[in-house]
Parts: structure tokens; sequence; C-alpha cells
């Protein structure tokens, strides 16, 4: 059963707008069907007692992380904006990291098996993956959470390796995996996929969704956790898991899929089809990230406004009126944003993004000038950075043969008089210019060179 086929049986959840900030006035999560945050159920004709629970008493929900990179990244940021909404609601969610499920691997849309991860990358990927979690948590408190009469319940971050760790083998396998039929792991898409494909499948990944299982039996006995979220490539193995606690302990759990968020040409975004947008800013600068939404097509950035903020559906109407008004300005694009990445990267990571978009959009020299060499250099991701002495008489033709921006001297003594060489976006053509303080160099003793359309140089001045 779809959720929108059961969307009539949610109450919608306005927002109340408290300085600027929001919050939810009842603990109905279903609602957020409406803004498209949910795709299936399991099981999937529970939705009366779903809709019963979470409105009558808070409840405990999880969400699971594998370290297979160092860094979260725009994939798994709706699996955050969900918890983040159930937290809004009134309920205690948990983040799960996987040190012990990511040495096993999901074979979930695998065409073969992970590369094995070494077990001190996976503890360093650990903790990134837990600093991400943590910094969008505190964001959201900070600019987006102003509830006068209650806080929002802080998040519980747990390492599944903690319960794994003393389990010995036998009694795992005779205490678990009595609950599982070969049968109904054998049918699993992800098991069937890769079954099929030239590499097969090894025991190894064929035992993930073993493990995943237990993880929800284990939140279960300890935090009482009776639901789980997940992207929808997720749903077998959320079944395993309603099955173990069903099977043993007669208890009634409850699943919800995400839609996946995909990148141009459907797929999925991840660190193995290299087009991932991390959360890390060590990974993806607040630039780089503020520009994948600015660059959101207009098609979807309703949708994404939906899933990606916290604005009502009534204001989300408005903006969306205002953009189709005018969609050359783009209003609605420059909201989400400013919205998602205030979230992921804070105040000074949105301003970071703001000043380095006017340095490359608007040509702004003054903005230039207040950035430093590390903000100039994310803007200008791939540009080589030269220091050199700042020597009296240097021409422009000299600081283009010591920064090496064309290959040969006839190379530079054509495409300079031609109008192909720029200095803090002001074209130069003369060759014999003197490079002077204060118009060549920056107040912040760089100098931005850029020769064509795309090829940039930062020059760091030794003063």
């Amino acid at each position: 059963m779809r959720l929108k086929e059961f969307s009539r049986l949610c109450t919608v959840s306005i927002p109340k707008l408290l300085n600027g900030k929001r919050f939810y006035s009842n603990r109905n999560i279903l609602s957020l069907n409406e803004r498209g945050m949910f795709q299936d159920m399991f099981p999937a004709d529970n939705s009366d007692e779903v809709e019963k629970l979470v409105v009558k008493s808070p409840q405990c929900v999880y969400a699971g992380f594998d370290p297979t990179a160092d860094s979260l990244h725009v994939g798994n940021l709706l699996v955050l904006m969900n918890l983040l909404h159930w937290q809004r609601a009134g309920h205690q969610v948990i983040a799960v990291l996987g040190q012990a499920t990511g040495q096993i691997g999901d074979p979930s849309h695998r065409a073969k098996e992970r590369e094995e991860i070494n077990s001190t990358i996976i503890s360093q990927n650990i903790d990134s993956i837990r600093k991400n979690i943590e910094t969008i948590f505190s964001n959201h408190k900070k600019y987006f959470w102003n509830d006068e009469k209650s806080e929002a319940k802080p998040p519980i971050i747990l390492n599944n390796m903690d319960w794994y760790k003393n389990i010995q083998i036998i009694d795992f396998i005779r205490g678990v995996g009595k609950y599982f039929r070969l049968g109904a792991m054998m049918g699993r898409t992800s098991v069937q996929t890769r079954l099929n494909a030239e590499g097969g499948m090894s025991f190894t990944e064929f035992t993930y969704q073993i493990f995943q299982a237990y993880d929800w039996f284990y939140l279960f006995n300890k935090y009482k956790c009776r639901f789980q979220i997940g992207g929808n490539d997720q749903m077998g193995n959320i079944v395993s898991g309603h099955d173990l606690i069903s099977k043993s302990l007669g208890k009634q759990v409850y699943g919800l899929t995400l839609p996946l968020i995909t990148a141009e040409g459907g797929k999925k975004f991840g660190k193995s089809v290299g087009n991932a947008i991390w959360l890390s800013p060590e990974k993806s600068s607040s630039f780089n990230f503020y520009q994948f939404f600015i660059r959101t097509a207009d098609s979807d950035v309703e949708k994404l406004l939906k899933l990606f903020t916290f604005l009502s559906l009534k204001e989300i109407n408005k903006i969306m009126e205002s953009h189709k008004a005018e969609p050359e300005k783009r209003e609605a694009q420059r909201i989400l944003a400013d919205q998602v990445t205030l979230l992921v990267h804070g105040e000074d990571g949105l301003a970071a993004a703001k000043l380095a978009s006017s340095v490359l959009y608007d040509n702004s020299i003054e903005v230039l000038s207040k950035l430093s060499a590390q903000e100039v250099m994310s803007v200008f991701d791939g540009a080589k950075v030269t220091e050199l002495p700042c020597e009296p008489g240097l021409t422009i033709y000299g600081l283009a043969m010591k920064i090496n921006c064309f290959k040969t001297e006839q190379d530079a003594l054509r495409i300079i008089p031609a109008g192909g060489f720029y200095i803090n976006n002001s074209k130069i053509i003369n060759i014999n210019e003197v490079i002077t303080p204060g118009i060549h160099i920056l107040p912040n003793n760089l100098t931005l060179v850029r020769v064509g359309k795309k090829t940039y140089h930062i020059v760091k001045w030794i003063i």
C-alpha cells in the first residue's frame, strides 16, 4: 500500500511561527506525506495503528548510516531531515552508526561487492559521520527550533559495534538465525539482483539483512524503538527486522521508506558513482553545496523545498507563485539554497557561500578582497595556487610566465593582447603593465588570474 493512498487519514501538521522559527503542534508524523516525505510503509495495512501510536504518545524511531565514506552526502540528507521532523513532533530519534554492518556491506543497489575497508579507516569514517549528524541537529536547534514550552529531545547516536563486539558467533547464529527462512532471504530484491549478476553474491553480503534486523531488535529491547526509516532501497532490510521482532518477541513494529534523491539522469548519489555532494565542508565547500541547490531545475525546486526545508506548505506555495511569475530571478532556488546551507553549514558557512557566489557570478572585487586565501580557493576549485614575492617592476607578462599561465611565450604574447587574460575579473591587454598593489594586488594580498573562460590561478603575495 502506497502512503499516498492513506494520506487522507493523516491530519495536516501546520507549523507555528515563533521569531522566524517553527515547531509542530502535534505528533502525527504521517502528515509529512503532504510534503512527499514518505514512499511506502510496512506492514502496509497498519496505517490506522501507526496514526494512533504517534498521536497518542511520543515514539522512538531510528535510521542507520554505514561508514562507507568519511562524510554523509546529499543522498543521506533526506533521512536526516525526516529524523528532524520526528524530533520536531516530540518523538525520540536514534541514529545508528554501522561500524559492524559497514564491515559486511549492504548489497542494495550494488552491482558488485564493496571493497573491504580497513578497520582504522572505518573508525575515522564513524567519527566524521557522527560529526555530520551532530552538526545538523545542533544547527537545527540553533536556527530552526524555538518552542518556549519544551526542549526538543536530543538525538541518541549509537555505534552498533557496541552490541556486536561481545556476541559469540555460535550464540548469534543459533539465537537469531533460527528466525530467518532462506526462501524469504533469497527473495529479497537486493539478493536476486546480485545473484543474477556476473560476480554473484558472497555469503558475507547475504548475511547483511540479518545484522540490520538484529540492530532493530536490539533497539526495540533497549529503547522500545517501534519505527525504522530508510531509503526505498532499504525495504527488504526493514522487512527482515520486522519479521525478527514479530517472530521472536510477538511485537508489532513499523517501517517507513523515503524516496531516493537522485542526480541528473536518475543515478543514486554516492561515493561509488562519483557524484556525491558531501555534507562535510572538507569534502564539499559550503559554496559548492550552496551552488548545488542554486542549480536545481525549475521542475524540481518545489519538491526539494518540501523535502529539505521546514517552511510551511503555505509559504512554499507563495514562493512558487512568485517564482513562476519571474523564473529568471531564481527566487525559489535561492531560498532553497539558503535554508539547506544554513542547516548543514551554519551561519558562517552560508555567509561564505553567498560571498563566494558574489565573487564568481557578480564579479565583485569588493567581496573578493575580503575573502581569505582558503575561501578563494574553495570558490575557484581546481585553481592553481602560487606564492610569489612582490617584486618591483614585475609586468603582466612576467607574472603570467612565472605562474605558468601559458605553455609558451608565443601563447602569452598572442592571448594577452587579444583580450583573453584577466586580473581580478578585469580584462588586461597590455603585456607591459606593471603589477601594482591596490590595483592588481588586493588588500588581502591575493590576485585572481583568469585565462580564457575557465582557467583560474590564485597568487598569494609574500609582502
